[in-house]
């Protein structure tokens, strides 16, 4: 990869080179957020790069309306600054943007929108970052685009052909656009299920396609969150025990899923999230919805779209005037990081969760856990510690740095 000196002689009327004193942060979500707060706690600059024209552009236009954090507010938190005490216990999807807003401007957090990071690789020293049109060079690196930057759609046979519309849900907004329609949900994760639900208020028909084993647990068990239990039951009981405790009361409280096509894995919910990160279904009415017919449940895989709806694995078809896509996101980190072996080509760190946020050679990662924003908020902590010792005791450092600002000069 060329560098700044050599770009500006080859163009010496474009100086689009800047060198950054302190870390690069790419991704401007809750990950970039707590990053670059908790460096700032520590008197450390930091530059965040976001593609989008805003913060947390995944909440903010790609997410449906009726969205709330899954979790109570308190295990949601970024660092150093907690939600409004008048906020509900689980905050909708504009409150949590504008707590997000907030935290930007109360840490004097201002990104550089409309600037998509096309590649990122270490050369002689420094990392080279670049965007759309400029190049940005530091010491660090902070890889904060997150575990969800790109929708995940899968190559069904015949989505071509398809008289209505398919969308993923990154594009569903609310159910009235499918009032009264037959609609085919594709996925039974949370947000699958939550769509169905949604539909259901605009009386659609979903059915959602349940292909593989889910687990269902309720959000919130006599009074208390589900979540919050199994935190707490953690500090006491072995993990796998924990899960026997927790889906012993889901069954109580919910009853045999598998009767309702929604069968169990083997493996419990929280060992289960820790390995793979497939989280847990949190019912907020759906399951109801389901027992009492209004949300069809289909254990049969889609074998291909027809024109008018879509046929199954056991050879049965179906008409839907519509198809949602709720197949998730996955990292984008491959598309961009370059000669770097700590990602899979899933785009996540190979090395496991606690030691996932730092790599070598200044390079960082900030919502790699699988943990959630508890996670987020983890990384971000240690990763502003770590730099703020190099910043604070390496002197060489600093004269590298200025060494460096007058080559790109």
């Amino acid at each position: 990869m060329g560098s700044c000196k050599e770009n500006q002689q080859e163009n010496p009327q474009q100086s689009n080179c800047e060198f950054v004193q302190g870390p690069i942060i790419v991704g401007a979500g809750p990950s970039g957020l707590a990053a670059a707060a908790c460096l700032s706690n520590h008197g450390v600059p930091s530059l965040i790069l976001e593609k989008s024209d805003c913060i947390a552009s995944l909440w903010q236009h790609k997410t449906y309306d009726r969205l709330k954090l899954h979790l109570p507010k308190q295990f949601c938190e970024l660092p150093l600054m907690g939600f409004p005490e008048d906020f509900p216990r689980y905050p909708t999807k504009s409150q949590f943007i504008s707590y997000m807003e907030t935290y930007a401007s109360h840490f004097s957090i201002k990104p550089k929108f409309n600037q998509a990071v096309q590649s990122a690789e270490f050369d002689s020293g420094f990392w080279r970052v670049k965007t759309q049109d400029f190049e940005y060079s530091s010491k660090w690196l902070i890889v904060a685009t997150g575990e969800n930057a790109e929708p995940v759609i899968p190559e069904i046979g015949g989505m071509e052909i398809f008289q209505g519309p398919i969308l993923h849900t990154s594009l569903y907004k609310s159910g009235s656009d499918f009032r009264n329609q037959r609609v085919l949900v594709v996925g039974c994760g949370n947000s699958g299920m939550e769509v169905s639900l949604d539909l259901c208020r605009y009386n659609a028909n979903p059915h959602v396609v349940v292909r593989n084993t889910v687990h269902v647990l309720p959000r919130e068990m006599f009074g208390f969150s589900t979540f919050g239990i199994a935190m707490a039951l953690l500090k006491w009981l072995p993990l796998k025990l924990v899960d026997k405790v927790l889906l012993l009361l889901a069954t109580i409280i919910l009853g045999n899923t598998d009767q309702l096509g929604l069968r169990r894995p083997k493996t419990g919910p929280i060992e289960l999230k820790n390995a793979t990160g497939k989280t847990p279904v949190l019912d907020v009415g759906a399951l109801a919805q389901i027992k009492s017919g209004k949300i069809k449940v289909v254990v049969e895989g889609v074998k291909e779209i027809t024109r008018n709806g879509a046929r199954f694995m056991n050879g049965q078809e179906k008409e839907f005037d519509s198809i949602i896509l709720a197949t998730g996101y996955k990292s984008n980190v491959p598309t961009w990081l370059k000669g770097c072996d700590f990602f899979t080509k899933e785009g996540m760190p190979k090395t496991p969760f606690p030691d996932c946020w730092k790599g070598s050679e200044g390079l960082y990662t900030v919502g790699f856990t699988r943990r959630g924003l508890l996670g987020t908020a983890s990384d971000a902590v240690e990763i502003a510690n770590d730099i703020a010792q190099l910043w604070k005791t390496n002197k060489d450092c600093r004269s590298s740095c200025n060494s460096h600002i007058i080559l790109l000069k």
